[in-house]
């Protein structure tokens, strides 16, 4: 059909001239429309009225209605529409007269949406099918409807109702991707922050936790220098099997860095090493007891790793923080949880939990340390709470999945 190919050919001029200003490319389709209309309407059937004034004068203003088409795209339609009637009642006949209007009607499609394209083809059906039944023109069928006429003005409709469609279809992927997109930042940026929190918590805790036990062997190794020399020697080398225990934790954590997902070549600290927490403080002041009950083996790695470093952290808080006299540690597995609670008497008032500061200003949940202890509780599949008990003193209770499946809804009893 003659109309699809002319809109086919609009569609392809539009393509074209979409980098241009858009009033340029209206300009420029307004002239390629003119062109190809007034070389038809100049050389008309024999048998039908000459183009005269009033022909020019209908193109002069079809074509220059297509300059604002993007603005006014239904005035454009009434416009052009009106001009090709007029042609075809005053007797003109051409196969490019109807350009305008169709260029109006795609416009009109692409730029609208799908109630406003149908009432538009309605419209346009009836009227051309009028103008037709007026002018006694339809060929194919001289005695029936003009269904061809009524036909036309839908193809540049339909063919602009597609290009929009399509051009939403584009948008809705495009924002997708841009929200997919933004959701993989999202997710990277967590894991970057996730990590960032993991390598500062295990920097805290073996840092603060050596340097601390360090602190007290020095001084027990200072204090006995001059009276018993034994006791400061073992304490010294207590000192230095602290010091090369950071070490390899610390090139532990740098493998880790390195590396990726590869496992660090030192192995990962567990419950069968909190004797060793309890030696390095040995000698500093704090008489400290542990308890163990329950088969504490085939524990998970993360499960492990958890209840030595929250017993590293009490441990610490109570020699740096708390003053007390007496501490006690204590690990109990019972069916599918396992419960770690470490007390201390606090001479000063002081708490387990306590941040920088020790003494009375050292409330629950202040410092790294207990953030860092909830954090990997909560990562195990476990809970943690905290604080005074009666009579002075602090407690903090921990409590873990020992079985297969944790159960983050368990409460402490």
């Amino acid at each position: 059909m003659n109309g699809v190919n002319r809109v086919m050919t609009f569609e392809h001029l539009r393509a074209r001239s979409r980098t241009l200003p858009p009033l340029t490319a209206d300009l420029l389709v307004a002239a390629a429309v003119g062109l190809f209309t007034a070389s038809d309407a100049a050389v008309n059937d024999p048998d039908y009225r000459q183009a005269d004034r009033f022909t020019w004068l209908l193109l002069a203003v079809s074509v220059l209605a297509l300059v604002v088409r993007r603005r006014r795209p239904m005035l454009v339609v009434t416009v052009t529409g009106a001009a090709c009637a007029g042609w075809a009642l005053y007797g003109h006949i051409g196969e490019l007269l109807n350009l305008p209007v169709i260029v109006a009607l795609y416009t009109v499609a692409v730029l609208g949406d799908r109630r406003r394209t149908v009432w538009t083809g309605a419209v346009a059906a009836a009227a051309s099918g009028a103008v037709a039944l007026r002018v006694g023109h339809d060929v194919a069928n001289p005695q029936g409807l003009p269904v061809l006429e009524m036909v036309w003005p839908l193809v540049p409709l339909l063919l602009g109702e597609a290009v929009r469609t399509r051009r939403e279809l584009l948008r809705v992927y495009e924002a997708r991707a841009a929200r997919a997109e933004e959701d993989r930042e999202r997710e990277a940026a967590r894991r970057v922050h996730e990590e960032r929190v993991r390598i500062a918590r295990e920097l805290h805790d073996i840092v603060a936790h050596t340097v601390t036990a360090m602190t007290v062997q020095a001084g027990v190794a200072l204090d006995a220098l001059d009276v018993r020399p034994e006791v400061s020697r073992r304490a010294m080398r207590q000192v230095r099997d602290s010091g090369k225990e950071a070490v390899r934790e610390l090139r532990a954590t740098v493998t880790v860095l390195r590396e990726g997902d590869d496992e660090p070549t030192a192995p990962v600290p567990g419950i069968d090493r909190l004797g060793e927490l309890i030696e390095r403080f040995e000698g500093g002041g704090v008489e400290l007891v542990m308890r163990r009950e329950g088969d504490l083996d085939g524990l998970s790695p993360m499960s492990q790793l958890a209840v030595h470093r929250i017993v590293q952290e009490a441990l610490t808080n109570v020699v740096r923080h708390s003053g007390a006299r007496r501490a006690a540690v204590s690990v109990v597995r019972r069916d599918d949880r396992l419960t770690v609670e470490i007390a201390n008497d606090a001479e000063r008032g002081g708490a387990v939990g306590g941040g920088s500061g020790g003494g009375e200003g050292a409330g629950p949940g202040a410092g790294f340390g207990l953030i860092g202890m909830r954090e990997r509780v909560a990562a195990a599949g476990g809970g943690v709470e905290y604080g005074p008990v009666p009579g002075g003193g602090f407690l903090v209770r921990a409590w873990l999945p020992a079985g297969q499946r944790p159960d983050r809804s368990q409460a402490p009893s």
